[in-house]
Formats: structure tokens, sequence, C-alpha cells
């Protein structure tokens, strides 16, 4: 198992891995349709989505808690 030191790390890979695979391949979807190779365009998309979201979701995450947090209590 990975040490709870990393939560945050292991939450924003697991939170942009899906969110980046579901959104692009709606996005693409919604741009394309489904066309003749519809899966590799949707898969680059992932891939660029994904490389952007870890590193946002790593940064905008702990202010999200913060906000959430405050709103809640």
């Amino acid at each position: 198992m990975i040490p709870s030191k990393f939560r945050n790390v292991v939450f924003a890979f697991c939170m942009s891995l899906f969110m980046s695979f579901v959104m692009s391949m709606i996005i693409t979807f919604i741009n394309l349709g489904i066309v003749d190779g519809f899966v590799m365009k949707w898969m680059e998309a992932f891939v660029k989505a994904f490389a952007f979201a870890f590193p946002i979701i790593l940064i905008v995450a702990p202010l999200v808690h913060k906000i959430t947090n405050k709103i809640v209590k």
C-alpha cells in the first residue's frame, strides 16, 4: 500500500485520471460524433487532458477542500 502521507497525490492522480478519461470521451464525441478512428482521437485527447488535469488538481484541490469546509460548516 501507499503511505498515507501521499494521500493528496494519490487523490489528484485518481481524480484527474477518471475525470480526464470521461470528459475527453464526451467532448470528443460532441465534436466529432462516432467516426472512424474515434478511439484513437479520444485517447489522444485523454493523454493531453490528463497531462494538464493532474498538476491542476494537485494545486487546486487543497483550495477546494478549504472552500468546501467553510461552506459546509
